[in-house]
């Protein structure tokens, strides 16, 4: 998949989470499911502060990465072979999870996530291209990643987590 196909699928999965969010009822939004896991509001958190963190990452693989002659580890070498995350539930790792923490955000601070995503898309996508494969900033589960894995992590994990949002109606709404 080329980076104009990557963008725009990207693209696609952010504006299914832009529906989604307007059709979530405003007192369902912060609520904590029966039997536990995340609000809908603790997963758009998660998801953009995530994206938003990759996005820093792959401009520091455009603007200043480090050449490194490693790569992904076994993990991320099987991830990027299937083009998706894993279908089980995957820790983040503790000093991640202590950096960008799921907080129960309101669905405005959602939107303007959602707003600063397509952004930083904008303003990066046409910089990988001439990116160097070699320059790369470690991700805590997959390795040393550069500016177009980066990418294709922003459309996996956006991907992954729109199933923990149909996990979380089905909690609500006894589906």
């Amino acid at each position: 998949m080329n980076i104009g196909e990557t963008r725009k699928k990207i693209e696609e999965v952010l504006d299914i989470y832009r529906s989604r969010l307007d059709t979530i009822r405003d007192d369902l939004f912060t609520e904590t499911p029966p039997g536990g896991g995340w609000s809908y509001a603790e997963v758009y958190s998660h998801i953009l502060q995530a994206d938003l963190g990759a996005m820093i990452a792959l401009e520091k693989c455009i603007k200043n990465g480090r050449p490194s002659s490693t790569g992904r580890n076994m993990l991320g070498l099987l991830v990027f072979l299937f083009g998706s995350l894993p279908p089980w539930k995957t820790k983040v790792p503790e000093k991640l999870e202590a950096s960008i923490p799921a907080r129960k955000i309101s669905k405005e601070e959602a939107r303007n996530m959602l707003i600063k995503c397509r952004q930083r898309i904008n303003e990066l996508t046409p910089f990988i291209r001439d990116s160097s494969e070699y320059c790369r900033v470690k991700h805590g589960l997959l390795g040393m990643l550069n500016a177009r894995q980066w990418f294709k992590f922003v459309l996996m994990h956006s991907r992954h987590h729109l199933k923990q949002l149909e996990r979380v109606e089905k909690k609500l709404h006894g589906r």
